[in-house]
């Protein structure tokens, strides 16, 4: 074991731990061919297989895993190579740690025997104890810090290497990586879930999945494995999965693919993250590079009044910005739109999201959004296919709407569907074209939709795509390059006060706000206790709140919302409101979820900065009456007063 460096660090629950790559997808493309023995190099080639690890040193990798996945007794029997089972794995170590030195830990790496143990085959579970033992202790031997069992499809065998593992050093981290094909189960059946909850009940210190499949699969199953269990988990996929081009075996998947996908498997949760097959040092290099927004930091960023990076967060008193190195000085927030305008003078601030067409005939759409005009509301939320749903691109509805109607839209815009060139074409053709309210989100997943063969692209997620258009208002492209004229975009960001994990929301609205978020959207919001919670929580950054407001229409809209919708949270008392309601009739249903938003508007008036209406089915009628627009006899209301507030001000 490394004497500068504890192992046992690893285990750290909020560290992010970068592997290595491919080895084998290396050698191969040294013209080593596939039918000789890779782990006989340790000994024929040692050089190659060092030059490999310095390479995967140098792209930021914190562990080299050894080169001995087959370097057990009955896979090197197929090359006559059983006698030299000790010698292959104390090279293979040594030289990983030769090249390590002692700032990157070495991971003893063993793969599975390749023959089917009791009860599927002829092999005893002793033995394969055995076998494995041997392996295990020649690596200790040679310098290992840890233990790396990878690509194992069947538990059983699973469970007798990490008996193994115990046995020749039980002080040594073990994390237990299985192998899933595309439905996210193992080869003998198992799936994700039960993968990890059996891994955790046997003790792995970290449990994790590698190869076979590309990092949608992987990110799927993570997705799976984390609620079931405590422990750190692991993802290594493949470079995509593999093609015949030529005659030679080729993985497809780009560097900046795999980073993309290793943030959202941070974000999953996933702290173990590196690659398998087809991956290289450009990939290593990439996900190291496009990770470290992700990692912790030392202490917690310095919020003070909403400084950031040489940036400053507008307050409803000035609206103005200080520039941040480099570009022209953003146009001040207060002069970008009316929206941004309202904002800025603290004024609350009211909108309704509608729902864009299926299809091309948007005339019910723009009759519902002259209804809110001439009602008062200030702008309409356009989202951006939620649920993964095909509809009208947001971009072009708000434009309709804005042209047509001439209300100002809060146009969504998420990650999911368009690359960073994409995202930065489609930014430059919206201000040109006027749009100025822009809400970034990441997106749902395509599988949540009714294409779920769909593929995601997730270049950037929501924080990169903030640091994106708060570069454009300062008339600098990604690359830092002068566009001309600044973008005069006001920044919206979404935030979920119910979120699962608290912690993680708060770390990443951090973020949001360093980027340059200007003022944020809740979820819809059904417990006004848990969003002023959130709120006293987010005070450090606070930048002004917009509340979600959702009138339900029926108790199975509320237990749909509750159960399906991701980020949602529906007290059980408003589901037992709703219910007792819908038993009465539907109407009366429909009047009880009025009834449930005025009172949510009401009490979280005083908290936040204004709120965003969702317009349930695209009835917009249903949302004007949580204004107090009309109410069932068709008299104003108390809550009345709050668009004649607005429209006095049009």
């Amino acid at each position: 074991m490394s004497e500068a460096r504890n192992a046992h660090e690893l285990l750290d629950p909020d560290r992010v731990v970068v592997f290595d790559g491919a080895m084998g997808t290396m050698l191969y493309s040294k013209g080593i061919f596939i039918n000789q023995c890779y782990d006989e190099l340790n000994l024929r080639a040692p050089d190659l297989v060092r030059d490999v690890h310095r390479a995967y040193v140098k792209a930021g990798a914190e562990v080299l895993e050894t080169n001995s996945f087959g370097a057990n007794r009955t896979k090197l029997s197929q090359y006559g190579l059983e006698s030299q089972v000790g010698e292959l794995n104390l090279r293979a170590a040594q030289i990983a740690r030769e090249a390590a030195g002692d700032a990157v830990w070495v991971a003893g790496a063993v793969g599975p025997l390749g023959v089917r143990i009791e009860p599927y085959g002829p092999t005893s579970r002793e033995e394969a104890r055995a076998h494995f033992s041997e392996q295990m202790r020649a690596l200790r031997e040679g310098g290992a810090d840890l233990f790396l069992l990878e690509t194992f499809g069947d538990l059983d065998e699973m469970e007798q290497a990490l008996l193994a593992a115990r046995d020749v050093d039980s002080s040594l981290p073990v994390i237990a990586q299985m192998t899933i094909g595309n439905d996210c189960h193992t080869p003998y059946g198992s799936d994700a879930a039960d993968v990890a909850r059996t891994l955790d009940g046997w003790g792995a210190d970290a449990i994790g999945l590698n190869c076979s499949v590309g990092p949608q699969i992987i990110l799927d199953a993570i997705e799976r494995m984390t609620p079931v269990t405590r422990r750190k988990l692991s993802a290594q996929p493949n470079a995509g999965m593999p093609r015949d081009v030529g005659g030679r075996t080729m993985y497809m998947a780009s560097p900046e693919y795999m980073a993309s996908y290793a943030r959202h498997l941070i974000q999953a949760g996933a702290r173990i993250i590196g690659g398998c097959c087809g991956t290289t040092p450009e990939h290593i290099r990439a996900i190291v590079q496009g990770i470290r927004p992700l990692l912790p930091r030392h202490g917690r960023p310095s919020f003070t009044t909403g400084a950031t990076r040489g940036r400053k967060v507008p307050s409803p008193a000035d609206g103005a910005e200080t520039p941040a190195p480099g570009g022209v000085e953003p146009v001040p927030f207060a002069e970008r739109s009316r929206w941004s305008q309202r904002i800025a003078a603290g004024e609350f601030v009211t909108s309704v999201e509608i729902v864009p067409p299926r299809g091309v005939d948007a005339s019910k759409m723009l009759s519902g959004v002259r209804a809110l005009k001439v009602a008062g509301v200030d702008a309409v939320n356009v989202p951006d296919g939620p649920r993964a749903q095909s509809r009208m691109g947001a971009l072009l509805t708000s434009v309709l709407i804005e042209q047509q109607i001439g209300i100002e839209s809060v146009t969504h815009y998420c990650c999911r569907d368009r690359n960073l060139l994409g995202m930065l074409s489609d930014l430059l053709g919206a201000s040109a074209i006027g749009l100025r309210n822009m809400l970034l989100i990441t997106g749902d997943p395509p599988k949540m939709g009714p294409y779920p063969d769909a593929t995601a692209v997730f270049d950037i997620d929501a924080i990169g795509l903030t640091n994106l258009v708060s570069r454009l208002n300062r008339g600098l492209d990604p690359g830092g390059n002068a566009i001309g004229s600044p973008t005069r975009f006001s920044i919206g960001v979404g935030v979920n006060p119910g979120a699962i994990d608290p912690e993680h929301e708060i770390r990443r609205f951090e973020w949001k706000v360093e980027a340059g978020a200007e003022w944020a959207i809740t979820q819809p919001v059904f417990d006004v206790e848990q969003l002023e919670r959130f709120l006293e929580r987010i005070a450090h950054v606070r930048i002004p709140i917009i509340a979600g407001i959702w009138p339900l229409v029926s108790a199975r809209n509320a237990e749909f919302l509750a159960n399906e919708v991701p980020g949602v949270v529906v007290p059980q008392a408003i589901i037992d409101r709703m219910r007792q309601s819908n038993a009465v009739s539907k109407d009366r249903a429909m009047q009880e979820g009025i009834k449930i938003a005025r009172e949510m508007l009401s009490r979280v008036r005083g908290s936040v900065q204004g709120v965003q209406v969702s317009a349930p089915f695209g009835k917009v009628e249903l949302a004007l009456e949580v204004f107090g627009k009309r109410d069932s006899a068709g008299g104003a209301t108390e809550t009345g007063d709050l668009l004649s507030a607005a429209a006095s001000r049009s």
